[in-house]
């Protein structure tokens, strides 16, 4: 799934591409996705503006915004016109510079809401969202943790208490804390919510600048392949030897999610 630092790449490159253009028309392939209303809605709008606020891509239109959630699968691509259509493209926008942008999601997970242009951030799905690392107070991050008791790793996942962690950077942030991925949220240390925050921080940035993280089939939009994954520490490392210690790297389901980790370095 594509997190925070492959939901920014996607971002920062569709904004140099499209900002300022007119959205000529929308044809739509899954209905279940885009509707007649929504569709009308967004033809003849021009798109002033890109922003993304944890795993969500918001266009800034005339009158309104478009959300855009990538899901599992969720990939954008520009295409000339004549292109043929393929099996997946869902949703393909034809925009005023004569190219078409194509929405491209093999398992149709993908969301697309629309929004008043006042009031999108006070309205779900963007009201439900926590602050990301980036902007989170430590000490009001470390009085939620205190406040629940499931594993941290279930925490850090968890968009309501901090947003844009996702699979692989949780388990990479754990990692660089020493913390296990069970341990309840209820036994942080307040040393230890702080330095969660810190290095969310750290390892977010470094991906963003690796242009995020390439894991099985996602490939950010205009084949903009991230290259942290030769950097990871544990995340889909199970059966190999932990960079730090050389102790066998495990993989546990948390939560039915696959969470790696290195029992020697993060004790329970």
């Amino acid at each position: 799934m594509p997190e925070l630092p492959e939901v920014e790449t996607v971002k920062t490159v569709l904004k140099r591409r499209i900002q300022g253009l007119k959205i000529h028309d929308i044809d739509v392939y899954y209905e279940k996705m885009m509707d007649e209303d929504k569709r009308q809605i967004l033809i003849g709008q021009t798109i002033h503006d890109l922003k993304r606020y944890g795993k969500y891509i918001v266009f800034i239109l005339d009158s309104c915004v478009l959300i855009s959630h990538l899901r599992m699968e969720g990939r954008y691509f520009f295409k000339e016109p004549n292109e043929p259509v393929l099996k997946h493209e869902h949703i393909v926008f034809q925009l005023s510079d004569g190219l078409s942008l194509r929405y491209h999601d093999t398992r149709k997970f993908g969301t697309f809401e629309i929004r008043d242009l006042d009031h999108y951030l006070t309205v779900p799905p963007l009201n439900q969202l926590a602050k990301e690392p980036f902007d989170i107070d430590p000490n009001a991050f470390y009085k939620t943790l205190k406040h629940k008791h499931k594993a941290i790793k279930t925490a850090l996942l968890d968009q309501s208490i901090i947003a844009g962690i996702g699979n692989i950077y949780a388990d990479e942030i754990l990692f660089a804390c020493k913390i296990h991925p069970l341990r309840m949220t209820d036994q942080i240390k307040k040393s230890e919510a702080n330095q969660i925050v810190q290095e969310g921080i750290r390892i977010l940035n470094h991906a963003i600048l690796a242009g995020g993280t390439t894991i099985r089939t996602y490939v950010s939009e205009l084949g903009v392949s991230g290259r942290f994954q030769l950097q990871l520490m544990v995340h889909q490392r199970e059966g190999e030897a932990c960079y730090v210690c050389g102790t066998t790297i495990l993989r546990e389901v948390i939560n039915g999610r696959s969470s790696f980790y290195c029992k020697t370095c993060q004790k329970r």
